[in-house]
């Protein structure tokens, strides 16, 4: 019994092994005080780096003491993109902070000054993040306004996200 057991075992976790998923989240939250969405993104330091050498032809050696000094101008530039945030159908802009580095993740970190939330009726949030380059890519999106949380997981077909404020 324990043999076929084995035999069973073995090819099922083999194939488990092998698959990497793709995945990246966005936490974007209000602050009454500032009047501001802050804006974390978390993504694979791996991924992020393939995609700046595909698009950008920049190897950007994210996370080590070899680190381009053009790194977060690149990955503020892909951001911009890939990343946008709507009130009332209208694109707001953002300001780009800069990175971190949590072992293998990047944090990018923005800031939507000025909201005007009070007056808003309805939040869109675009994210594209690696849809161009990963077929399987999901971008997990986290808001929180108020009393309120809402999430949404976006995919390439469907890379678009809105709520009621």
């Amino acid at each position: 019994m324990k043999k076929y057991l084995i035999f069973f075992l073995i090819p099922v976790l083999s194939f488990t092994t092998l698959h990497k998923f793709y995945l990246s989240v966005t936490n974007i939250n209000y602050s009454e005080k500032d009047d501001a969405f802050q804006v974390t993104t978390r993504i694979f330091v791996d991924d992020m780096e393939e995609v700046l050498k595909e698009r950008y032809g920049i190897d950007a050696k994210l996370a080590t003491k070899e680190e381009s000094v053009l790194a977060d101008e690149y990955i503020e530039k892909y951001l911009r993109t890939k990343f946008l945030v709507y009130l009332d159908d209208e694109i707001i802009p953002y300001d780009f902070l800069g990175t971190k580095y949590d072992n293998d993740v990047v944090l990018c970190y923005m800031e939507i000054p000025a909201v005007g939330l009070e007056n808003a009726k309805k939040l869109g949030v675009e994210n594209e993040i690696l849809t161009d380059l990963f077929e399987e890519q999901k971008n997990v999106v986290h808001v929180k306004w108020r009393e309120n949380k809402k999430s949404f997981i976006l995919i390439k077909s469907n890379a678009k996200g809105m709520l009621n404020l």
